[in-house]
């Protein structure tokens, strides 16, 4: 099975693509690009160069790509950084025609829009986009914490606030969410999963870094996409993946860079050195 996965790319770092395509080829999927920004590097260090690619050159990728009879090779969509609000109809119109061919061919979508230290840092009409049109087509949606409470109409400040939230989402389509960065206590963090069959939380003691890398959800989403294809259940799936990039960010902080260190710390991404089980949530 092939990955179609839509996000940013960038010529320095581990971001987007740059990010989830190494990830996904790491643990032996077949993962294609298209990407809908090229930026020299991700626009956190101050200064960077490029732009995002015109929504028809990405619809001209996948036309290309079922005009040649290979649409039908793939099984999944990944998408994330979006770059333009109209690149989200692109993915959509992606998810439908991949899903006329397979209709059981998963959607993963990463809804990147802020965080909460910086509020909103994209494009206008971008989260009406996910929230009306890519989140109610996904099989999963994985927004942070911020992210969800701009879906759901409601800032996230607990554990019951996210289920809520969650839930709410499900109501308009989405089949399940996995909300990231949740404040856990006692020096944790936490990784929510929520279903119709119920919510989990994956806690994580919180890694403290002097200038936190960029990438780590892009790299959560892409795992978790993996582990569900290989025929993990959705704890499962969201363990493995957490404890991935638990490991990863250990061997980032110990190399005391800014950017995550996926290739020297590949192997977390096959094995993880440290386990952090999937405990039920009540909501």
């Amino acid at each position: 099975m092939k990955i179609l996965s839509f996000q940013s790319a960038v010529a320095y770092g581990h971001v987007g693509n740059s990010a989830a395509i190494f990830a996904l080829q790491r643990l032996g999927l077949e993962a294609c690009p298209v990407d809908t920004v090229q930026f020299s590097n991700h626009p956190g260090y101050g200064a960077w160069r490029g732009g995002a690619h015109p929504a028809q050159a990405l619809r001209d990728v996948v036309d290309g790509l079922e005009a040649a009879g290979l649409l039908e090779a793939f099984g999944a969509v990944l998408s994330g950084y979006l770059g333009l609000a109209e690149t989200g109809d692109v993915v959509a119109d992606a998810v439908r025609r991949l899903r006329g061919i397979h209709p059981a061919a998963l959607y993963v979508c990463d809804p990147v829009m802020g965080d909460e230290g910086g509020g909103l840092y994209v494009a206008e009409g971008i989260p009406r986009v996910f929230a009306e049109v890519l989140a109610p087509l996904a099989d999963i949606v994985t927004p942070n914490c911020f992210e969800l409470g701009v879906l759901a109409g409601r800032p996230i400040g607990t554990t019951e606030d996210a289920i809520w939230a969650a839930r709410r989402l499900m109501e308009r389509g989405t089949k399940a969410v996995v909300a990231t960065s949740l404040p856990a206590g006692d020096g944790m963090i936490g990784c929510l999963a929520v279903n119709a069959e119920g919510a989990w939380i994956v806690r994580t003691p919180r890694l403290r870094f002097p200038t936190p890398p960029n990438g780590g959800g892009d790299t959560l989403s892409a795992l978790l996409l993996a582990h569900l294809i290989k025929g993990r259940d959705l704890p499962e799936a969201l363990s493995m993946a957490v404890s991935s990039l638990y490991g990863v960010l250990e061997k980032t902080r110990a190399a005391g860079g800014r950017e995550l260190a996926l290739v020297a710390g590949q192997d977390e991404i096959a094995i993880p050195t440290r386990f952090f089980p999937p405990l039920p949530v009540k909501g």
